[in-house]
């Protein structure tokens, strides 16, 4: 067997060792809507809509503080490559005080703006007041949603998938069995779903604090917290949130174009954006894995081996975005008649799903880049990469419906948007300056 061949069977058994176990964690955290949504469902219209339109704030309010995973698995990853543990768990503890100390603003936000909320998504007047106690209540589990954000970045940093997934797992199906118990066994209605939500959220925040609690007493790391360590943790996070917003100014921007299409081209979109949503889960765990790998190789200083890494997760990646689109095209027929009866519905997806298919090998390298770049610490350069992206997005989509194109010419935009997303991580990546190697990315 050929060194070349090794070296890649190498990295594939890393990639997959990573990347399988985050895909069904990420997976599983849709699933605690979900399972909210089915049993408040029963309940009655007016309590889906308000659950509905609080599940939509809180995941607008919390998403933006995805970099407490991103930014902790890249500065843990590099001091496991430096060889020093102790230190890596630190930075994790660090990442974990400053989840603690955003959440509460967070909380104090939505208590105090959850009927402000409600109105600006949208809740009818028989829906807002389930969408404000299901705000009010739920804001209590945004401290341990944020904790077990920073604390999935520590494990993934410490090249652990595994406990991540155990946790998602388990916190769904006690948040499965608590609302079940508190909506109907209590007679609680919208307000036990909520609070079987935050006690589920709080679980798997405990059991994460005591994975890393023993981990720090095992290497003597400090417990406490450390102003300068937190003050790292939030300037290698705020570029990266500053990425976050912008991407979801993008699927705002969408959406608001699909809308003012007409019911069916919203109703359309919004199928699609599902089954774009689901397919990015896979490509994700692949970008999952390279803030690992390239952060643990950067931090021992192995640039080359930080470079094979990056081709070979280049080529899963594209690999799994062609598999993944030409699923979408040939299961069609399975999963549209399951979406949606109505057969203008029906060929308005017909026609988006194709366009999205054709676009996810593209998406595939995206993901993987910004995976890799991010495994880097090269959080300002994806700020700006994503800004510009959304500067070329913007004007196009929203030039949609003057150009009567419709809901294609919308999706042709979004084609655009992951190609330009794709060319300025292709010319990062090439190049040589985010291949910056020690302990802390200076």
């Amino acid at each position: 067997m050929t060194a070349p061949t090794t070296a890649r069977r190498r990295h594939d058994r890393e990639i997959l060792a990573l990347a399988v176990p985050a895909f069904g964690a990420l997976v599983a955290e849709p699933l605690f809507l979900m399972a909210d949504s089915a049993i408040v469902g029963h309940l009655g219209t007016a309590q889906l809509a308000g659950v509905g339109v609080a599940s939509a704030a809180l995941t607008t309010a919390t998403g933006v503080f995805v970099f407490l995973a991103y930014a902790t698995t890249a500065a843990v990853a590099r001091r496991i490559g430096a060889g020093d543990r102790r230190a890596a768990i630190q930075q994790g503890i660090d990442g974990i005080w400053l989840a603690l100390a955003l959440s509460a603003g967070v909380v104090a936000l939505t208590l105090l703006l959850a009927p402000r909320m409600a109105d600006v998504l949208g809740a009818s007047a028989t829906a807002a007041p389930y969408a404000v106690t299901y705000l009010r209540i739920s804001a209590l589990g945004i401290p341990a949603m944020l904790m077990v954000m920073a604390a999935t970045g520590v494990l993934r940093g410490l090249q652990d998938t595994r406990t991540p997934l155990a946790v998602a797992v388990a916190g769904f199906a006690a948040n499965l069995v608590l609302n079940l118990g508190l909506v109907y066994g209590a007679g609680l209605g919208v307000a036990g779903s909520a609070w079987g939500t935050v006690l589920a959220q709080t679980g798997m925040a405990a059991a994460y604090l005591f994975v890393v609690v023993r981990g720090a007493r095992r290497e003597q790391a400090s417990l406490r917290p450390d102003a300068a360590g937190i003050r790292a943790c939030a300037k290698a996070g705020g570029p990266l949130m500053v990425r976050t917003l912008s991407l979801r100014a993008v699927l705002m921007i969408a959406t608001a174009v699909a809308a003012g299409l007409g019911d069916d081209e919203i109703a359309a979109h919004q199928i699609a954006m599902t089954v774009f949503l689901f397919i990015a889960f896979a490509l994700d765990a692949i970008a999952i894995a390279g803030q690992a790998i390239i952060g643990r190789c950067l931090g021992a200083s192995d640039v080359p081996g930080a470079r094979a890494a990056t081709r070979r997760m280049i080529e899963w990646g594209i690999g799994s975005g062609l598999v993944l689109g030409l699923l979408v095209v040939a299961a069609r027929p399975l999963y549209v008649p399951l979406f949606t009866p109505d057969p203008a519905v029906q060929a308005q997806l017909n026609t988006v799903l194709l366009l999205l298919a054709l676009c996810q090998p593209v998406a595939g390298l995206v993901f993987v880049l910004d995976g890799v770049l991010m495994g880097a610490g090269d959080g300002p350069y994806l700020a700006w990469a994503m800004l510009g992206t959304l500067a070329v997005f913007a004007p196009v989509a929203l030039a949609v419906p003057a150009s009567g194109t419709g809901l294609a010419g919308l999706w042709w935009a979004m084609n655009l948007f992951m190609l330009v997303r794709g060319g300025f991580l292709a010319w990062r990546a090439r190049g040589g300056r985010w291949l910056v190697t020690g302990a802390v990315r200076a």
